[in-house]
C-alpha cells in the first residue's frame, strides 16, 4: 500500500492546544506511527499506520469526537496479529483530516470518502475495527461494500441494532448547540463514563476538541434493517460496555446475536462506551486479537 507522508495541513490558531493535546496522545503509542494523508474528493484524511507493511490491512474508525489517537490501550495487541494497523481520523471530525473539496452530503458521501481512503492507501480489502459511531459507520460500509470488508468488529455501536436511550439523548444533544466549552464537554464524559477508569489525557483531547474545533454535525442515517443484518456476510464480533449509557447493553446484544448469522457477541463488565477501550484492555484485546487472527 502506498500514500503520501503527512505534512500538517493548515490550520487556524486556535486549533494549536488541540493539535499539541493530540500529537502528545500519539506519541504515547506504544507502536511508532507513520502519518499519512490521503487526499480524497471530500478533503484530506489523516491515517497513522503502523505494523508491518506487508500485514494485512486493518482499519481502524473511532467514536466521535475520539480521534484516531484513542487506540493507544489496543494498538500494540493489533499490530502483534500481523496486521498493518490503519487509524483513520474521520473527515469532518475533530482530528487532523480536513474537511474540503465536495460536501459529504449524507450516508452515501460518507461512503464515498472512506472508498476513496481505501483506494488511496492501495486497498483492496480489510479488517474494520469501529467504535460507537465509527461502529455505525464501519456497519454501513460492509453492507456498501462487502467485498472490501474481510472481518467486521464493533465496539459498543451505536444505532447499529438500536437506538439511543432518551436519557442519553437529553444529556448528549445539547452538546450539539453552543456555547462548546471544554468544561461542558469535560462534564459530559465525566457522567457518561461513570467513574470506570476514563483516560485523563485522552478526556482533555477530547475536551479541546469540542471547545476548539469548528463545529459541523456528524453524517448520520437511520439503522440498517433487520434484512440487511440478516444478509451481511463478513463475520463479526460485537463488544458490549456493560455500563454504557447509550443503550442498555445487555438487550441490545442480544438483538445482534439474534440479527447477524455469523456473529460473536459479548458484554464486557466494569465498561462504559466511553471507557471500553482502556477499562479493561486484557479482556479487549483478548477478544480482539483472537477474532482478527482467525483470517479473512
Amino acid at each position: 500500500m502506498s500514500a503520501r507522508t503527512s505534512a500538517d495541513p493548515a490550520v487556524e490558531p486556535g486549533h494549536a492546544a488541540f493539535l499539541t493535546a493530540y500529537d502528545e496522545a500519539l506519541a504515547r503509542w506504544p507502536v511508532p506511527a507513520e502519518a499519512l494523508t490521503v487526499r480524497t474528493p471530500h478533503g484530506a484524511t489523516r491515517v497513522n499506520a503502523c505494523g508491518p507493511r506487508d500485514g494485512r490491512p486493518l482499519v481502524l474508525l473511532h467514536g466521535g469526537g475520539s480521534t484516531s489517537t484513542c487506540w493507544t490501550a489496543v494498538v500494540a495487541a493489533l499490530t502483534g496479529t500481523g496486521h498493518r494497523v490503519l487509524a483513520v481520523d474521520l473527515i469532518g471530525d475533530p482530528g487532523r483530516s480536513v474537511l474540503g473539496g465536495s460536501p459529504l452530503g449524507g450516508v452515501p458521501g460518507l461512503l464515498s470518502w472512506l472508498d476513496a481512503v481505501l483506494d488511496g492507501l492501495d486497498v483492496a480489502a480489510a479488517d474494520v475495527v469501529g467504535h460507537s459511531y465509527g461502529a455505525w459507520i464501519a456497519l454501513r460500509y460492509a453492507l456498501h461494500a462487502p467485498g472490501r470488508v474481510g472481518r467486521l468488529a464493533l465496539l459498543d455501536p451505536t444505532q447499529c441494532f438500536a437506538g439511543f436511550r432518551p436519557g442519553y439523548l437529553l444529556r448528549a444533544l445539547p452538546l450539539l448547540a453552543p456555547p462548546r466549552t471544554a468544561a461542558r464537554a469535560r462534564s459530559y464524559l465525566d457522567w457518561e463514563s461513570g467513574g470506570t477508569a476514563l483516560d485523563p489525557a485522552w478526556r482533555e483531547l477530547y475536551a479541546l476538541g469540542y471547545a476548539g474545533f469548528p463545529a459541523a454535525r456528524p453524517v448520520t442515517g437511520p439503522r440498517p434493517t433487520a434484512d440487511q443484518l440478516r444478509g451481511l456476510t463478513a463475520p463479526v464480533l460485537a463488544l458490549f460496555a456493560e455500563r454504557s449509557r447509550t443503550h442498555d447493553a445487555a438487550a441490545v446484544a442480544e438483538r445482534a446475536r439474534r440479527t447477524l448469522r455469523s456473529t460473536t457477541v459479548a458484554v464486557l463488565p466494569g465498561t462504559s462506551h466511553h471507557t471500553l477501550l482502556t477499562a479493561r484492555p486484557d479482556e479487549l484485546n483478548r477478544r480482539l486479537t483472537a477474532f482478527l487472527a482467525t483470517g479473512p
